[in-house]
């Protein structure tokens, strides 16, 4: 078939066919051709190891924005497609999300090693890190490293304050949520503080974010009140006051349990509370200035809470100066199915691959 696409209408009428027939024939051909052509492009899409979702109508048409899975245990390969999702369908956002791949091709967030795709951060208006003790090789860590130096937003959550775990000696070693040369390393230094430690008790009690004092009519929280963000992920410790230039917007309120509805505890986990969510700026070391907010939040059970969503969708707008375009309450609903597994260590979907992960649903 595609051969007779090429035949002139002298060798069609040779061959016994009518203007009318070659007509046809021609038609027929770019038609079978079109459909080839559509195949083939679904089939690349299918094996290319990440996902893209272009932007609908919305203020975040024409905005691409880069969302970096990866980590054992908070289920960020399930989060960051339903974040993609939303930002996609509901505001217009054209969003690539990048997952830890295994060698067969599947997700695998046990191997720390392998994140194809970064090089999509070079054209990223916004980078969105949920990875936690990667140790990518140099010509993956490079983009990273290239989009930091960059000066461009970034939004990091939960695990990103200790996204990296790169061995002495290695050439983006600093990065590492450990480094002495750079203390702290990416987490400290960028989103504003590395791995201390589990404040409330881990998979014992979850967190209700309390808008920060002073914080309320930050664009971030805009259609935010009191008790909205739920997460049964517990709150991190957090050693205070957060370096350079920083404002804390939700604090973290400790739960007796793993209920939106439990009651906080008392005494010192809750006298001071732990921000949970913060904005701050960084500059690199090419002397420029970014826009950063993090949240020790964000494992895919948080985002099954509409203010946990709203949170994450207002400071993507803030994060790429689009802040006075976020709506008194911003359009959050769960795009598709979704129904994120509980967080656990390896807890993770096996033989999964990132196309299966692409859903048309509004």
């Amino acid at each position: 078939m595609p051969g007779l696409a090429h035949l002139t209408h002298h060798q069609i009428v040779e061959s016994g066919g009518t203007v009318p027939t070659m007509r046809f024939a021609r038609q027929a051909c770019v038609a079978m051709t079109a459909v080839l052509a559509c195949l083939i492009c679904v089939r690349a899409q299918a094996d290319d190891p990440w996902i893209v979702i272009q932007g609908d109508d919305g203020s975040g048409k024409g905005k691409h924005v880069v969302l970096i899975s990866g980590d054992e245990e908070y289920r960020s390969e399930e989060a960051l497609p339903q974040l993609a999702k939303i930002l996609a369908r509901r505001h217009g956002f054209t969003c690539t999300v990048l997952f830890a791949i295994g060698k067969d091709g599947t997700i695998d967030p046990n191997r720390t090693d392998n994140i194809p795709g970064l090089e999509a951060l070079r054209t990223a208006d916004l980078m969105i890190i949920a990875t936690r003790f990667r140790d990518l090789p140099d010509d993956q860590m490079q983009h990273i490293v290239d989009y930091v130096e960059s000066g461009r937003p970034i939004i990091g959550m939960r695990t990103a304050t200790h996204a990296f775990n790169i061995g002495k000696g290695r050439t983006f070693a600093r990065y590492s949520y450990d480094s002495k040369e750079w203390d702290g390393g990416f987490g400290r230094q960028v989103l504003g503080e590395t791995w201390v430690n589990h404040h409330g008790g881990h998979d014992r009690q979850g967190t209700r974010g309390i808008i920060a004092p002073g914080a309320e009519s930050h664009p971030i929280a805009r259609g935010i009140k009191d008790g909205d963000i739920w997460g049964a992920t517990d709150v991190y410790t957090v050693r205070l006051p957060l370096p350079g230039v920083s404002q804390v917007l939700v604090l973290g309120q400790v739960l007796e349990g793993m209920k939106s509805t439990d009651n906080p505890v008392s005494g010192k986990l809750n006298d001071p509370m732990m921000p949970v969510a913060w904005v701050k700026t960084y500059t690199s070391g090419q002397g420029k200035t970014g826009r950063v907010f993090t949240t020790t939040m964000g494992a895919a059970e948080d985002l099954q809470s509409e203010g946990t969503r709203r949170l994450l969708v207002n400071a993507t707008y803030w994060a790429v100066g689009l802040e006075d375009k976020i709506p008194a309450r911003s359009d959050v609903d769960i795009v598709g199915e979704f129904h994120p597994h509980h967080f656990s260590i390896g807890g993770f979907t096996k033989s999964v691959k990132p196309a299966d992960l692409v859903s048309q649903e509004k």
